[in-house]
């Protein structure tokens, strides 16, 4: 087989709130996996969970069906179901090559509870922060929690959400209160952490780059609008700045290390992102996205780009790499 000219179905859209994200990602794909000489062919998921072939309109077909049509799958999908491992699992229940990471990784990454406490058992300084149910929520108790754990303000967020959808950040007990009931909206458990001041970066790791296993790209500072935090709605609005964050020798090795590690820590391939907060010379690790967008604003891109690595290459890249561990 011709690894250069491969079939590949690239999955967009899904039940998830980053539904119109991810379809910005799947064109974006699909133009530049066409740009490397692969035959690539959009596949729709619905809001509803079912499948097209082509576009959203026409009849829907069976996942099986859709997968024994293509070399690999490239998973193009955010959020719920495309990130948290279901979609995953069916592509391993179709035995297809897919882009990202398996099952596990994407379950684990994607519950924020979960993940923190798999973060610092491999060593990894995260906020401190106290998880909520919404069945066992007591504005009391939790509040009292709350304020023990730190002085506000606090950053409140559903535990199973990305591209910041449901964040809030409160700066008084009325606030928080209202921000936990706004995060109840999009999770049934949320995770209420102390806010740390410092620089906002992400760091992205790509697997098998320079002969290195798994390859920290120099990592991105996110400056937000004066006033305003990397919510979902300053993310995609372009008012956002971003640049090559100004940290080099050992501070730069240390945010690398810190990203590989929770690469490995929750058992990551292919490719990840890994949001941080540096303080002073302390790295908080927040959260890692195992499928970072990659739309014309995306900050996985933008790393890779400066790395030298365009994005059909990038493309191409994750695409070697699913047909050669599947």
């Amino acid at each position: 087989m011709n690894n250069r000219s491969l079939r590949v179905g690239v999955v967009m859209g899904g039940p998830s709130s980053e539904h119109d994200i991810s379809l910005l990602t799947g064109r974006n794909v699909l133009i530049g996996l066409t740009q490397t000489g692969h035959n690539a062919h959009p596949v729709y998921i619905a809001e509803n969970g079912n499948w097209f072939l082509g576009s959203k309109r026409g009849v829907a077909f069976d996942p099986i069906d859709i997968c024994s049509k293509f070399d690999v799958m490239f998973n193009a999908t955010h959020g719920e179901y495309g990130e948290d491992g279901r979609l995953s699992q069916v592509f391993e229940h179709c035995r297809v090559p897919f882009t990202g990471s398996g099952v596990a990784a994407s379950a684990l990454a994607m519950n924020k509870i979960i993940s923190r406490e798999i973060f610092m058992q491999a060593g990894l300084r995260v906020p401190r922060a106290v998880p909520i149910r919404a069945d066992e929520f007591d504005p009391k108790k939790h509040m009292s929690q709350i304020h023990r754990m730190s002085a506000p303000p606090w950053v409140v967020k559903p535990a199973s959400r990305g591209s910041s959808v449901g964040v809030s950040i409160a700066q008084t007990f009325q606030q928080l209160e209202e921000a936990i009931h706004h995060a109840f909206l999009y999770d049934k458990q949320i995770l209420v952490e102390e806010y740390i001041q410092g620089k906002e970066i992400t760091c992205g790791v790509l697997e098998n780059v320079n002969g290195e296993r798994h390859h920290a790209l120099h990592p991105i500072e996110i400056i937000p609008p004066e006033g305003q935090f990397f919510d979902h709605q300053v993310k995609y609005d372009g008012s956002t700045k971003e640049m090559p964050a100004p940290f080099y020798g050992e501070m730069l090795r240390q945010i690398h290390s810190a990203a590989v590690t929770a690469h490995t820590a929750l058992g990551c391939r292919h490719y990840s992102r890994t949001d941080m907060i540096v303080k002073g010379t302390k790295i908080y690790v927040l959260e890692l996205n195992t499928l970072p967008g990659l739309t014309s604003e995306s900050l996985f891109p933008k790393a890779a780009r400066w790395a030298k690595l365009e994005l059909p290459d990038l493309l191409d890249h994750l695409i070697q790499l699913a047909v050669r561990t599947s």
